[in-house]
């Protein structure tokens, strides 16, 4: 690949990930619940997802999903779903305040989850989204020359992809989430943060069954 065509995939990987969306929704709530640290995992969830999807495309299995409005419906019904069960489940937690606690990582109002848990969380929200599939579609003819070998050049956008991912989520909205951990040390500050990222996955659920 050209390095002027990478840089342009570059800048438009830094772009696409800066939107929001149920990946930077997840990973802030990571953040505040679990600490900056164990976020990553989320985000390696989120990244795998990602690979999954490329590969599909890669494979042509993409057009399928998009050709067939019945699967494309299954899987965009299901996420849409999955993101939902999402964000009830974070506004019906009840967090256990300890005041003592001090200002650690770990947030002192949440229980720690499992960190393949988290994976597994982050692997389905960005799974479940056959929009993402369309996107590559779309995005990922842009930067492939037929003409040339292809596996070299998939490869080099799913690595710059995941790459700038990890970045943004990790280095942006992890780190942004970790500051208002404040407001976790007590259970109304906990409370609020949970409705609050709970209607954010409830919005984005709604986003994905109707806006097409």
């Amino acid at each position: 690949m050209p390095f002027s065509l990478w840089l342009t995939l570059l800048l438009a990987c830094v772009v696409i990930s800066f939107t929001p969306g149920a990946g930077a929704i997840n990973t802030m709530g990571n953040a505040l619940a679990h600490g900056f640290r164990r976020a990553i995992w989320g985000i390696l969830g989120q990244q795998a997802a990602l690979v999954v999807q490329i590969v599909i495309v890669a494979l042509g299995v993409g057009v399928l999903v998009a050709s067939s409005p019945l699967l494309f419906d299954v899987i965009r019904y299901a996420g849409a779903a999955y993101l939902a069960y999402l964000g009830i489940r974070q506004i019906l937690r009840r967090p256990v305040a300890d005041e003592t606690a001090d200002a650690s990582d770990r947030s002192p109002v949440t229980a720690a989850e499992s960190r393949w848990s988290m994976f597994l969380r982050g692997l389905w929200v960005n799974l479940l989204n056959p929009k993402a599939i369309v996107f590559f579609l779309a995005f990922l003819p842009q930067f492939i020359r037929p003409a040339e070998p292809l596996a070299p050049q998939y490869l080099t956008v799913a690595v710059t992809v995941v790459a700038v991912d990890i970045a943004v989520m990790w280095g942006f909205f992890a780190l942004a989430a970790h500051g208002f951990r404040r407001f976790t040390r007590s259970a109304r500050g906990q409370r609020t943060l949970d409705v609050v990222f709970g209607g954010l996955f409830l919005g984005v659920a709604v986003l994905l069954l109707f806006v097409h």
